[in-house]
């Protein structure tokens, strides 16, 4: 059902932002076949980012794998890989060979530092190539050490979220050109482009290199979170004007000095004050007074509590397969759903192999070489 349905991807298997990007893809309604190492493990149902998809398990080693998994490309839209810089080459089925064999498919190669520069080589972590954008020098409080935020914006941000526009773009351009290409997504330029906002308001003088004393890192009053009564947190975001009157409207706050939003100056007071006035009633409370309001207000859910709020109970935001609660696909569309096409699956040659167009005497051949 979903809008990329007929799209076959070819995916070899890593960790990480390589499975997510394949996870997207098959929510999208994509056909995605992984490729394991034979011997490999098999994801337990818990591992989310390897749902919906089929797998084989081949001994990339072995001539007669390699030939099989070449023959999986000259079927394939797309390919997704995420090893370092020559790996795949040194396996056999780098750019080159693939696109000879292919020349309308799309190679996706995501790595943390990008296929060339000083640092391609380099072994790292989403923490390290969000080091490198500016990203997170910027997030974290006033004196104290920046604050990875989760390894969302490298990894899953940067990384996997760029691959997958980037295959989807060039694989709309190779329906009408034939050709095929490379698309190099590194976690770095992702995260790089994700700070285009930011990078903006630094040239005009309105954000500055100091973490804490800005209006979108938790420097201002109207921007952050709080403590509630019962030891949980809020956040709150009224920057515009009419949002702000309203949030002070709510709190039961009419002194004078909050008048002055925007004077960087009086934010550490007021935030001082904005905080003891929530540390006046609980979380639950504080969502009642808030209710219907236009304050940009939301309490700070935990994991285990974000399946169960009302707002994303109506828009069924988790979904359970297996007895394992998960996001469901995102975004959404209005005439071809996105859907789970399944739980994580271990490798099963036959059938996946046969689901790309291998014969049984194939199938068997691969088998009594060693190849599968």
């Amino acid at each position: 059902m979903g809008p990329l349905q007929g799209v076959r991807i070819v995916e070899f298997a890593g960790l990480g932002p390589g499975p997510f990007a394949a996870m997207l893809f098959s929510d999208m309604g994509a056909d995605v076949i992984r490729i394991d190492r034979k011997g490999g493990r098999s994801p337990h149902k818990s591992e989310i980012i390897y749902r919906g998809r089929r797998a084989v398990a081949l001994d990339m080693k072995n001539p007669e794998a390699l030939e099989a998994a070449l023959k999986l490309v000259e079927k394939a839209d797309g390919l997704i890989e995420g090893f370092r810089p020559g790996v795949m080459e040194r396996l056999g089925v780098g750019p080159a060979i693939c696109l000879a064999r292919n020349p309308r498919l799309v190679y996706g190669r995501m790595t943390g530092w990008g296929q060339f520069g000083p640092m391609a080589n380099a072994a790292g972590h989403d923490i390290n190539y969000l080091a490198l954008s500016g990203a997170l020098h910027a997030i974290g409080e006033k004196d104290r050490a920046p604050v990875p935020p989760l390894n969302l914006v490298g990894d899953f941000g940067g990384g996997a979220l760029y691959l997958a526009f980037g295959m989807a773009c060039a694989m709309l351009e190779a329906r009408s050109s034939g050709k095929g290409q490379v698309v190099d997504a590194a976690m770095t330029d992702g995260a790089i482009s994700l700070m285009s906002l930011f990078y903006g308001l630094r040239t005009v003088g309105m954000w500055n290199d100091a973490r804490g004393e800005n209006f979108l890192d938790g420097g201002a009053h109207f921007y952050g979170t709080y403590e509630t009564k019962d030891g949980k947190w809020v956040a709150v975001g009224s920057i515009e004007p009419q949002f702000y009157k309203e949030l002070l409207g709510k709190v039961g706050i009419d002194d004078p000095a909050f008048g002055a939003q925007m004077d960087r100056s009086a934010w550490p007071a007021l935030k001082a004050k904005l905080a003891a006035v929530f540390k006046t009633k609980t979380r639950d409370e504080w969502d009642t007074v808030f209710a219907g309001s236009d304050a940009c207000y939301a309490p700070v859910l935990s994991m285990a509590e974000a399946p169960k709020h009302p707002h994303n109970v109506a828009r069924k935001a988790f979904v359970e397969v297996e007895g394992v609660t998960q996001p469901a696909p995102a975004p959404r569309y209005s005439r071809t759903e996105a859907q789970i096409q399944g739980p994580p699956a271990a490798a099963d040659n036959d059938a996946g192999l046969s689901a790309w167009g291998f014969s049984e005497n194939e199938i068997a051949a691969l088998r009594d070489s060693g190849a599968i």
